[in-house]
C-alpha cells in the first residue's frame, strides 16, 4: 500500500473517531436533558406544595371576602376589614 493509502486509513479512522465522540456527546447532553427535567419537575412540585402552604397561612387569618358589585361605602368598609 502507498502513502496515500496510508493518508485514506488514516482519514477513516479520524472520522470515526469523531463519529464515535459526537455520540458520546449526543448521549451525554440527553441524559443531561433528562436530569434537568426531573430537577425542574421536583421543583415545580416543591414550588406548588409552597404556594398551596401560602394561601393555607393566608387563608387562615380569615381576610375579608370581595363579593363584586358596585357599592363604594361597601368598598370602604370592605378595605377598613
Amino acid at each position: 500500500c502507498s502513502y496515500s493509502c496510508y493518508v485514506v486509513l488514516v482519514q477513516v479512522m479520524t472520522q470515526r473517531a469523531l463519529a464515535d465522540a459526537m455520540e458520546l456527546m449526543a448521549a451525554a447532553m440527553a441524559q443531561e436533558a433528562v436530569s434537568r427535567s426531573a430537577d425542574r419537575e421536583a421543583r415545580d412540585a416543591r414550588r406548588g406544595g409552597e404556594d398551596e402552604l401560602r394561601l393555607e397561612r393566608f387563608m387562615n387569618n380569615k381576610p375579608p371576602i370581595f363579593k363584586g358589585g358596585y357599592d363604594p361605602d361597601g368598598a370602604q368598609t370592605w378595605l377598613e376589614g
